[in-house]
């Protein structure tokens, strides 16, 4: 169990991502590489990969990500502002830090003898671990990010509307299993316990496509604090080529055209009727089978139904040329 303890000051700092960190869903992708046992969403992703990815790249990113316990230096906090950012963060990484985090490492698993020159921080070493990272992220995770934004652009949707209707205590509610709110603390079940006081540091949210079952956090908690979750796959994860652009209303109809693009980043019964200008029963039988269909998603954000867009809708959605008049 991981307890995040929060102060007010917390809870005003407290942001949820637009988009994956690229650093945290490369390391990811070495866990979901290693997965034993079938995996229907990410089955193709991982046929693919295997055989996309450079086995050089692979073996030195398996070194560092044998499972459990990773460095914390793969994962700056950097990356949120992209590739390049967290790669230059890692670049400039201090020797003691490598020292220390790969001596964790060490603890836990047997480590190949270039390991000790990275924990020198032996400049080549370091750049070939950056030159693995960003080649390792062109194969694995750059083919699908249109994909992993759909998702994300889905979750945020949720997100935002539990955080306008309860505030920052409805945003953390909002992640329901996954993890407990409970004034002051954020509860999250992991692996091992900790206790985590943020001080008035915040929290950074990040959103993940690639990401296991459970939400991941930084080892040292003296660092930025994060919390990475998954985000929920709708469809089957695959690198496929774009779609022709289409008409939606010979397809759907021009009501269920309407309804979907009135949804925006999410939408309640009642709004939808009123900009559609249809009664609210007729909005629930077009929702009906747009959910069936799997182009939308509606759930309950405290007492509201929220009707959001799935990554299929959305992409659908885009895809289309003919709108409602």
């Amino acid at each position: 169990m991981l307890r995040i303890h929060f102060t007010a000051e917390d809870l005003g700092r407290v942001r949820v991502l637009p988009e994956p960190d690229p650093m945290w869903e490369t390391v990811f992708s070495i866990f979901r590489l290693q997965e034993r046992g079938p995996s229907l969403v990410f089955h193709e992703w991982r046929r693919a990969v295997a055989l996309a990815c450079s086995p050089e790249d692979l073996a030195m990113l398996r070194a560092l990500v044998p499972g459990g316990y990773f460095p914390d230096f793969l994962t700056p906090s950097e990356g949120q502002f992209g590739l390049d950012a967290g790669i230059e963060a890692l670049l400039s990484t201090p020797r003691s830090r490598f020292r220390a985090e790969l001596g964790i490492l060490a603890g836990r698993h047997r480590l190949p003898s270039w390991t000790r020159q990275l924990a020198d921080g032996d400049r080549e070493t370091v750049q070939r671990l950056a030159d693995a990272i960003r080649g390792h992220f062109r194969s694995a995770v750059e083919p699908y990010w249109q994909q992993a934004q759909a998702h994300i652009d889905a979750d945020r949707a949720r997100r935002a509307r539990a955080y306008l209707d309860g505030g920052t205590e409805g945003l953390l509610s909002s992640y329901l299993p996954m993890m407990r709110w409970s004034s002051p603390v954020l509860s999250v079940d992991v692996q091992q316990e900790q206790d985590v006081h943020l001080n008035g540091r915040g929290l950074v949210l990040v959103p993940s496509f690639i990401s296991m079952s459970t939400p991941d956090f930084l080892h040292d908690s003296a660092l930025p604090q994060v919390l990475v979750y998954p985000v929920e796959h709708s469809v089957p994860v695959s690198a496929a080529a774009p779609a022709p652009r289409i008409s939606l209303a010979p397809l759907i109809g021009d009501t269920r055209t309407a309804v979907l693009e009135s949804i925006g980043e999410g939408s309640s019964t009642t709004e939808l009727a009123r900009r559609v200008g249809v009664s609210a029963a007729s909005i629930s039988q077009h929702t009906a089978v747009l959910r069936s269909a799997g182009l939308i998603r509606t759930g309950r954000v405290g007492k509201a139904v929220l009707h959001t867009l799935t990554p299929l809708g959305d992409a659908l959605l885009k895809r289309g040329l003919a709108t409602v008049a």
